[in-house]
């Protein structure tokens, strides 16, 4: 079983900065691709940033330039850094990690408990 611990939300204001990170632990085998997503209130779930155990990332055309994704893969996390925050950033932030607990497992997704980040003055 693979566990997701984030950290680092809270509230910010407009223009602002916050820094999330994520620890996976548990049995893990390998991780695949790391990311985070994010749901505003009465909004569906929606792709932030991802990016790949090689290190290729993917961002949100809304956060590009702002947001920056990076990963450590010995210690199994990831880090969303986000700077000129604005209040549509508003939401609960979720990790994801794509994971597999033996080498003839397969890959399963895995989220956080999600962390919310309110952007408001």
């Amino acid at each position: 079983q693979v566990h997701l611990v984030e950290s680092g939300g809270g509230l910010v204001q407009p223009g602002g900065s916050l820094r999330l990170s994520c620890a996976a632990s548990g049995s893990i085998f390998s991780v695949d691709t790391m990311g985070w997503y994010r749901q505003a209130p009465e909004k569906g779930r929606e792709l932030v940033a991802s990016i790949t155990y090689g290190g290729r990332t993917n961002y949100a055309d809304s956060v590009k330039g702002r947001f920056t994704i990076s990963r450590d893969n010995a210690e199994n996390s990831v880090t969303l850094q986000m700077t000129s925050l604005k209040p549509e950033d508003t939401a609960v932030y979720y990790c994801n990690a794509r994971a597999r607990t033996s080498r003839y497992a397969p890959f399963r997704e895995n989220w956080g408990q999600g962390t919310q980040v309110t952007v408001s003055s």
